[in-house]
């Protein structure tokens, strides 16, 4: 497959190529360009180009090319969700649901673009004042491994419905299903030059983007140390930014919870998508009447988990998306395999594949990292706690503030919750579901700004303020 730039599909000015392997068979799968600054700043020419065009376009116009563009997805979603489970490794049951989520905020979005608004005030001293919003230009979007083609709606989506237009750069294991998407794009109509598409490593193509001057905004998604890099160098071109850095999200479980339904949502929300997800249980803490019974549960719920090659039935568990990834996870288990108990799990399944058995941990000491940093992979520390107090203050103990959830059927416990848990998005009895509607970010070291909902709408615009005296 080729880069999409101003609306052809070019390979790299330097030649260079980098292969997509399958994470759970090792196989190649496909070959990309290894695209560099040359690329970024063709790209960026075109979208410079393509700006004024687009933004002149009625927003309704705009809104029917992001519905065609869905409809195309729909359509075609068999063919991208296998592409997506070769590349990605995930069960295809979840990436099928992925991409069906992409047309879902593309056709979100759509359904805003007749409400972008602007103010209008009069006043008897100044005149009227009319308040515009108006699209920034071209913007940056950069998008991990984990969740390549939801992210990538979440940043197209309002970029292009508020008149923007995006330079995409996919992460390099898995920009396959986004290329593919980006074909649909140009079948539904959009004009050349609006959306493009540059492979290629993070340290070339990724610093070209964050770097270019004629870049107005970049939205990045990944972690923390790359998070921090794109804030300072984007602030020497005063950039706008937007950051998701990632979670190490606490699930409180009350004593008077079902711990039936408990187990399932903490097994679901640590394993799905082998664990890779920002918004994943990344760490319980259960209250010490009924940690045992739900240890059991928990632990039996676990075990049920069949991994293997995503494109086979009955699989819930692919395997980790690259080597990295199964060394970090191998790494964690090791460091804590004296200490801690091992409820079921803590092994590498012999074969190919970055493969890691979904584990719980339990019996670990307060400061052990599995409680304070992000795990990417299929590892869940359980943790006895006396109280709510205990619970709240044991999960706001990390730099960390993307997800939380609160299990309990005791509505002033659900608020207490709801208040007192420090990250941007709290869930009551659920877990990692975000739809299109709810803002989703971070406080503390999770990030800024905001995706999804009219408020990620807004932050791809910038007020222009006229003042009109008759």
């Amino acid at each position: 497959m080729k880069m999409l730039i101003g609306g052809e599909w070019k390979t790299a000015a330097s030649g260079g190529e980098m292969e997509v392997i399958n994470p759970a068979t090792w196989e190649k799968v496909g070959v990309v360009p290894q695209g560099g600054q040359d690329d970024v700043g063709a790209a960026v020419d075109a979208a410079s180009e393509a700006c004024s065009g687009w933004a002149a376009l009625p927003p309704v116009e705009r809104g029917k090319i992001l519905f065609r563009t869905a409809a195309l997805v729909r359509e075609e979603v068999g063919r991208l969700a296998a592409m997506l489970v070769a590349e990605q490794g995930k069960p295809l049951r979840e990436a099928t649901d992925e991409v069906r989520g992409f047309a879902h905020v593309l056709e979100y979005y759509a359904g805003l673009s007749s409400s972008l608004y602007g103010e209008s005030i009069n006043t008897r001293l100044y005149g009227r004042i009319i308040v515009e919003k108006r699209p920034l230009g071209v913007c940056a979007g950069i998008i991990p491994w984990n969740m390549p083609v939801m992210i990538a709606g979440w940043k197209i989506g309002p970029a292009l419905t508020a008149g923007n237009t995006m330079v995409l750069k996919p992460a390099s294991t898995t920009p396959l299903t986004t290329l593919a998407i980006g074909d649909l794009f140009l079948k539904a109509g959009l004009p050349a030059g609006v959306l493009n598409i540059v492979t290629g490593p993070g340290e070339t193509v990724g610093e070209a983007l964050v770097t270019h001057p004629e870049v107005r905004k970049v939205s990045f998604t990944g972690e923390i140390g790359t998070g921090r890099h794109v804030a300072e160098t984007a602030a020497q071109t005063m950039k706008h930014v937007s950051l998701e850095l990632g979670g190490s999200d606490p699930m409180i479980v009350c004593d008077d919870a079902d711990l039936e339904v408990a187990a399932a949502g903490a097994a679901a929300g640590r394993f799905y998508n082998c664990g890779q997800t920002c918004t994943a249980v990344k760490r319980v803490y259960v209250f010490s009447e009924v940690a045992e019974r739900f240890r059991e549960l928990l632990t039996e719920k676990t075990r049920a988990f069949t991994i293997g090659n995503g494109m086979e039935k009955r699989v819930r568990m692919g395997p980790l998306n690259n080597a990295a990834g199964l060394e970090r996870i191998e790494a964690v288990v090791e460091d804590v395999r004296d200490e801690a108990e091992i409820l079921t799990g803590g092994t590498r399944p012999e074969g190919k594949g970055f493969f890691y058995e979904p584990t719980l941990l339990a019996g670990l000491p307060a400061d052990a990292p599995v409680l304070s940093e992000e795990v990417f992979g299929p590892v869940l520390p359980v943790v006895e706690v006396e109280d709510l107090d205990e619970a709240v203050e044991a999960a706001n103990s990390t730099r960390y503030g993307l997800g939380a959830s609160i299990w309990t059927k005791d509505l002033g416990r659900a608020e207490r919750g709801c208040q007192d848990l420090e990250a941007g998005i709290v869930w009551v009895n659920q877990h990692i579901k975000v739809p299109p509607e709810t803002p989703f970010g971070g406080v503390k070291w999770s990030g800024t700004g905001r995706e999804n909902g009219v408020h990620a709408l807004e932050r791809y615009t910038e007020e222009k303020a006229l003042l009109i005296r008759p």
